[in-house]
Parts: structure tokens; C-alpha cells; sequence
């Protein structure tokens, strides 16, 4: 199943996959679903792994455009396609085994 987190207001976020297993070396692709039932004009995404580490990657959004994609290090990069934020995780390594969490704040 997905996890759906409803926070204050209409903002929900949902992240796929759940669990993945990748080979070394290999590419992965981690997404984030953000729907938001009132009109908005800038939120906050962040990727963070094993919450309390410190955010990964972390990009102001607008809600119909489309962003480019935005290089967080060298092997990290943030795409955003309203309303679907893609988290890209070139040359896996060992190290990278987690929990990756997207959190969403709006900006007012």
C-alpha cells in the first residue's frame, strides 16, 4: 500500500515506490505525489534519508511549472512534472540502503 500523509488544510504528499531494491551501479527513481485542493503559488519539496540526517535534495516549486531539473550532488537530481516531484539516484552504492522520505511544506 501507499503512504498518504494528510497534513493541515488540503495538502496531501504520497511517495512510490514503497521498497525497492537496486543493484549496484544501477539508477533509481523515487517519486512524490503532491496534490493540493486549494489554489497555491509556492511550496517546498525536500528529500530527506533517515529522517534526522539532513535534507538530500530540496527545490521551491511552482504549481504548473514545469521545473528543470535541479542537481542536488553529483549523483542526486530533483525533477519536477506538477503535480509528480522524481527524486534520480545515479551509481547506487551501499551506503544509499535507507529510508527516503518526501516532506512538503507550502510557502506562503
Amino acid at each position: 500500500t501507499r503512504a498518504l500523509f494528510p497534513a493541515v488544510g488540503a495538502l496531501q504528499v504520497s511517495q512510490d515506490p514503497d521498497e525497492v531494491q537496486v543493484t549496484a551501479g544501477d539508477e533509481v527513481a523515487l517519486g512524490c505525489r503532491v496534490l493540493v485542493a486549494q489554489p497555491w503559488d509556492l511550496l517546498r519539496l525536500e528529500w530527506v534519508k533517515d529522517v534526522g540526517r539532513g535534507v538530500l535534495c530540496a527545490a521551491r516549486l511552482r504549481p504548473a511549472a514545469l521545473a528543470p531539473p535541479t542537481p542536488c550532488t553529483p549523483r542526486l537530481c530533483l525533477v519536477w512534472h506538477p503535480p509528480r516531484a522524481t527524486l534520480s539516484l545515479r551509481q547506487v552504492r551501499g551506503d544509499d540502503a535507507g529510508r527516503y522520505l518526501c516532506r512538503v511544506t507550502l510557502e506562503i
